[in-house]
């Protein structure tokens, strides 16, 4: 049997079943009689004693001193308070109400008195005490939710979704390949897995097939064709391996293209960097012939620390970036919070379109502290390497010339505490289309731009880059797209200020003439699809890129741009 779904990153994956639902029972308020009440006070003991039991096994892999132990050390121990036990037992007594009643209510209080402590770890260890709750119920349900830490096999994870945070904690050891049933082409979570070099499908109904898949279950993800495959039979079984063994000869055949230069048959050269949201990250880009960092998604940082690091902690991590490239550039951007990325310490206001609302340089500039700590930090490691800032999401003049006031307030704090720090080039993330219409007016503060296309796209169609249903009908190779991405080249063009893509459109080797032809200096890469972008770069001809790029803006209709994308023939 097997399934379709929208492929996100490419390979081919062979594991066991682990599926990760969010799905709870629905909570059950009718009241209970005497015999009940004692049956439910019976059970919620089961369950913590099973639950303690699962996470003391748990603790049995990890070692002592690292995080997720004290973590999980911390989980048991309230469970094995005495009067956390008795409220809930009394809970359930006094207002007639099941275990899970109980679980709900009283973890729920406990969580939003740590939330509002000024303490920024306790804050967010209410978080963990919600997190606690529901495996607490879980297991008073006669099961537990998969703790991926004891993963000892090769896995195939299926979920409704991954958050950032939520990828972040995977034991990528052993998880061979994903599959969603929602999130978008361009979501965060399928950044993540093309950066991880993870098999991954995503629009998979999960809600449909997820009876027919029993965890342990063996299965072949086939993340070319886009197919999920359970029970195969040998036959399958031969061919999606054969199918694996040329994949994996495809990719150490474009190796050779790692330490030639990223110039054109005729000449033409054009600078390849890498995207990276991590410091391992950063250490391996040189594997693929990378000539540095065009986009560090610094947030990323965020999304399982427990606090925000300190302008030490940060100027640390540039240091070691910076070290690791040997040289080479590096791209900070600014912390872009907000949108689909959520970092639980912060306790974000909730908004009802957080994709229009505090989100990259609007939070920046909300929280001057937090931007400025990021400024010094960067600002003092340049003094190590070549190191560029970028904004994200500044769409007007007066947000640029906010953060640069910032930033001369930063500078002001180092001079002041006698802290030596280098020079930074400017840019800003073109994101939206009024960045692209304020543009000139913005050129004259700036080194260099990058367009983001990922949300460009988002907002110039309205459609959400997070939902998969959206995606083919409103993909980046769309007219609109392709002209404000043309706009903003002869902006910069005109006004002799390099630009750079650096959204995802980038690591699509069969994109590449198109890019190259409308004039980009630079291209910033999902690291995986590096060398085969090159490769494509270094095969094609510049002359042939530019007719190619002319015959596409002349294109008015998804389809046909899409045909002329995946049919062109420039080498």
């Amino acid at each position: 049997m097997s399934f379709n779904g929208i492929v996100v990153s490419t390979g081919i994956a062979f594991g066991k079943a682990l599926t990760m639902t969010s799905q709870m029972p629905p909570l059950d308020f009718k009241l209970l009689n005497a015999e009940q009440i004692k049956l439910q006070q019976q059970q919620l003991t089961h369950a913590i004693e099973l639950l303690i039991s699962h996470l003391q096994h748990c603790q049995r892999h990890l070692c002592q001193e690292c995080e997720n132990f004290q973590l999980i050390d911390a989980d048991i121990m309230l469970l094995e308070d005495e009067e956390l036990q008795q409220e809930l037992q009394q809970h359930i007594k006094q207002f007639k109400v099941c275990a899970a009643v109980a679980i709900d209510r009283i973890f729920n209080q406990q969580a939003a008195q740590l939330a509002e402590l000024d303490d920024p770890y306790l804050a967010n260890r209410s978080n963990d005490i919600l997190c606690l709750a529901k495996r607490l119920i879980s297991a008073l349900h006669g099961h537990l939710q998969w703790d991926l830490s004891t993963l000892i096999e090769d896995t195939i994870v299926l979920a409704d979704d991954l958050t950032p945070a939520e990828f972040a904690i995977l034991p990528l050891k052993h998880i061979k390949g994903i599959v969603l049933a929602s999130g978008g082409l361009t979501s965060h979570t399928a950044i993540l897995a093309r950066a991880a070099g993870i098999p991954a499908l995503l629009n998979y109904q999960f809600s449909e097939h997820h009876q027919a898949i029993k965890d342990g279950e063996p299965l072949i993800l086939d993340a070319i064709s886009g197919e999920l495959h359970t029970a195969p039979t040998a036959a399958l079984l031969s061919q999606l391996q054969q199918k694996q063994q040329q994949e994996l000869q495809r990719r150490q055949a474009l190796t050779a293209y790692k330490d030639k230069p990223s110039i054109t048959q005729d000449g033409h050269s054009i600078t390849l960097l890498a995207n990276v949201g991590n410091l391992s990250e950063v250490s391996h880009v040189t594997d693929v012939g990378a000539q540095g960092i065009g986009l560090f998604r610094t947030e990323f940082l965020l999304m399982n620390a427990k606090a925000l690091p300190n302008e030490q902690q940060q100027y640390k991590l540039y240091s070691d970036a910076l070290h690791s490239l040997q040289g080479q550039v590096l791209s900070v951007r600014t912390f872009d919070i907000g949108a689909d990325k959520e970092i639980p310490y912060l306790q974000q206001s909730a908004e009802d379109n957080p994709a229009l609302g505090i989100r990259g340089i609007r939070y920046s500039l909300a929280h001057p502290d937090t931007f400025i700590n990021q400024v010094k930090a960067v600002l003092r490691a340049a003094i190590h390497g070549q190191v560029r800032l970028m904004f994200p999401m500044v769409s007007q003049i007066e947000e640029l010339e906010s953060a640069m006031a910032l930033i001369d307030h930063a500078k002001a704090q180092l001079i002041e505490q006698e802290k030596s720090f280098g020079e930074l080039s400017y840019g800003i993330v073109v994101e939206t289309p009024a960045a692209v219409f304020n543009l000139p007016s913005m050129l004259p503060l700036l080194d260099f731009v990058s367009i983001g296309t990922n949300d460009l796209t988002q907002y110039t169609l309205a459609a959400d880059r997070t939902n998969p249903h959206l995606a083919k009908q409103y993909p980046a190779l769309s007219p609109a797209v392709i002209e404000l991405i043309s706009m903003t080249i002869a902006h910069c063009k005109q006004a002799k200020v390099k630009v750079s893509l650096c959204g995802e459109l980038g690591s699509d080797p069969q994109v590449l003439p198109l890019l190259v032809g409308l004039g980009l200096d630079e291209i910033s890469i999902n690291p995986t699809s590096l060398l085969e972008v090159k490769a494509a770069l270094i095969n094609g001809r510049y002359q042939d890129f530019v007719t190619h790029a002319q015959n596409v803006k002349r294109l008015t209709r998804i389809d046909e741009i899409r045909t002329a994308i995946n049919t062109v023939n420039c080498n």
